[in-house]
């Protein structure tokens, strides 16, 4: 395989008249959709499928099975380089020899998820570029799609956005002073070390955080790309391990790419240089609550293009966002309703492929891997028990059988039976 641009981008190139900085990367040629791979089934998911066909449910014993015979991603959250190493050729062996390309996670960024239900990572800058050299040796030659650092530019600590606000994340230690390393500056030198190892490698696509349509505006995400080295990447990834409705995702994804085009254009005496503030967003002019209003921002891009052309790719988690965001109840209590987190009654969505009939978007992904739970939520309540539920819900990354049974049933499209 050839790292090399399809085809059917070429001419898009050649009508560009912006900086190198806006004409996205050569992307590795991963053939078919039927070519990614799927891993083993978790041990969780298997006891369920069991459970359900001893108790005669053998229609959602079937669903269950079918979900988890889908390709999804594999992640990778921690261990020594030389861990990462082994477990990373591990799967990348496994997926050489059934022909197949594995969609890895790389899940290690210092202070990831800002102490939140999926807190952890590296120590320090050092250690995660060891880290990342462990997990790049362990793809090698392999063929690979790698998905660098869910929420890493979503959550960055001690962040000011480019509207001057500060940001919620800010891990201090006891004293209450800074924790060394916890500046915007460590995660961008962080996401940069990534994107520049993983990129060399020959037959790898690497993809940075493009959050998803309900969070950053367009030209903050934007603008955070650009620092984490998006020109040299492959693209960008929208949606992961949240719900939101694809229609709206391949707006939003359209939209940063548009917007990335737009703030790094030369045209007209460089007036619009770095003025990522001024894109077309879900917020402005479009109404984030109001899907009709978008086409206002889809023509903001019109507009304000000109002959410049988006061409950096994304690609869009799909695995969760059959029905879309749960909306809390509206007399809820006060406090936070963790709509990402664990939501009742969601489904599965369109199934990963890499035929998606849209020049930007590269595939549609199960990066996360449905029927695994998203942490122990307790909502507005004091926990820990998760009081929509009205149970205890498993820590994150573990097998959730009743909400992987709300997965399949509530999929759309349906799960062929």
């Amino acid at each position: 395989m050839r790292r090399e641009r399809a085809s059917r981008l070429i001419a898009l190139a050649l009508t560009l008249s912006v900086s190198l900085l806006t004409a996205a990367p050569a992307t590795a040629d991963h053939g078919d959709s039927d070519d990614l791979y799927t891993p083993p089934p978790s041990p969780g998911s298997l006891d369920q499928i069991k459970e359900l066909r001893r108790g005669g449910q053998r229609l959602e014993a079937q669903l269950i099975s079918r979900m988890v015979r889908t390709p999804s991603a594999v992640w990778f959250n921690g261990g020594s380089p030389e861990e990462v190493r082994r477990d990373v050729a591990e799967v990348v062996g496994d997926a050489r020899r059934d022909g197949s390309v594995p969609v890895l996670v790389a899940y290690n960024v210092p202070f990831r998820d800002c102490s939140q239900f999926s807190a952890g990572g590296a120590l320090d800058l050092a250690s995660y570029k060891a880290w990342v050299d462990g997990f790049a040796k362990g793809i090698g030659k392999s063929e690979a799609i790698v998905i660098l650092e869910p929420d890493g530019l979503g959550i960055i600590p001690f962040n000011i956005d480019i509207n001057g606000n500060a940001e919620w994340c800010q891990p201090r230690d006891a004293a209450g002073n800074p924790q060394p390393g916890a500046t915007p500056e460590d995660r961008y030198a962080a996401l940069n070390y990534a994107v520049d190892v993983l990129s060399s490698l020959p037959n790898v696509s690497v993809y940075l955080d493009g959050t998803h349509s309900a969070w950053l505006g367009v030209g903050d995400i934007a603008d955070r790309l650009v620092k984490a080295g998006i020109q040299r990447a492959d693209g960008f990834y929208v949606n992961a391990s949240n719900y939101q409705l694809t229609e709206r995702l391949v707006k939003y994804g359209s939209w940063i790419s548009g917007c990335i085009t737009f703030a790094n254009n030369p045209e007209e005496g460089g007036w619009r240089l770095g003025n990522y503030a001024w894109c077309g967003s879900q917020y402005f002019p479009a109404n984030p609550n109001d899907f009709s209003t978008w086409g206002l921002t889809d023509q903001w891009y019109v507009d304000n293009l000109g002959t410049a052309v988006a061409t950096t790719h994304f690609v869009i988690d799909t695995s969760r966002n059959g029905q879309g965001p749960w909306p809390p109840p509206p007399d809820h209590p006060a406090g936070d309703p963790q709509d990402w987190c664990n939501p009742p009654d969601r489904g599965l969505g369109v199934r990963p492929s890499l035929n998606t009939g849209n020049v930007l978007i590269d595939a549609y992904l199960w990066v996360k891997i449905p029927g695994e739970s998203d942490g122990q939520c307790n909502r507005w309540g004091p926990g820990p028990e998760d009081p929509v539920r009205g149970m205890v819900d498993p820590a994150a990354g573990v097998w959730f059988p009743e909400m992987a049974l709300e997965l399949v049933r509530n999929a759309n499209p349906p799960l062929v039976r």
